[in-house]
């Protein structure tokens, strides 16, 4: 889905031309080669935009290191090793890892962190509960845990996550 939607954004703007895509679907709608596989791409490109699945990180950092490609990625739910995958190849290649583009979301964080340094001394109690549609394939979604993660450092990384209270009963 957000292959279109950047595909959509970028044809409106003339000073930004994407030259290749990567899915599994090859079917091309926007006037750029698509490729099934990130290796058969041999297409010269600026940066590399990532929304893809946790299935491609691997083979997309390693094209990035070999060909010097930046890399934004936004794919989330990746695994701890992808996560120190990313950090490796961004000893390598400029790698930009963000869980939501939205500058809403973006913005929340930021509050979250004002938030929290003012709320929990208050001894207030925060959670993040989020609601999704039944496709949403990540959960936690990479937002809720980056909103976790923005709240948490702003009180010096204090708190643990707990994950699905749902089997479990407290007087």
């Amino acid at each position: 889905h957000m292959g279109h939607v950047i595909s959509d954004l970028c044809e409106k703007d003339p000073e930004i031309e994407i030259v290749a895509g990567i899915d599994i679907n090859t079917e091309q709608h926007y006037g750029y080669p698509v490729f099934a596989n990130i290796g058969d791409c041999d297409v010269a490109a600026d940066a590399i935009i990532d929304f893809s699945h946790v299935s491609c990180i691997d083979a997309l950092m390693a094209y990035c290191v070999s060909r010097q490609i930046p890399v934004v990625v936004c794919t989330t739910g990746l695994s701890g090793e992808q996560d120190a995958l990313l950090k490796t190849s961004s000893e390598k290649v400029a790698v930009l890892k963000s869980a939501n583009m939205s500058l809403g979301v973006n913005t929340l964080m930021e509050l979250l962190q004002t938030a929290a340094k003012v709320l929990a001394p208050a001894g207030f109690d925060m959670e993040i509960v989020e609601k999704h549609h039944r496709l949403k394939v990540d959960a936690p979604s990479g937002t809720a845990l980056a909103l976790a993660d923005s709240l948490n450092e702003g009180l010096d990384n204090a708190y643990h996550y707990t994950f699905d209270r749902s089997q479990r009963r407290e007087q």
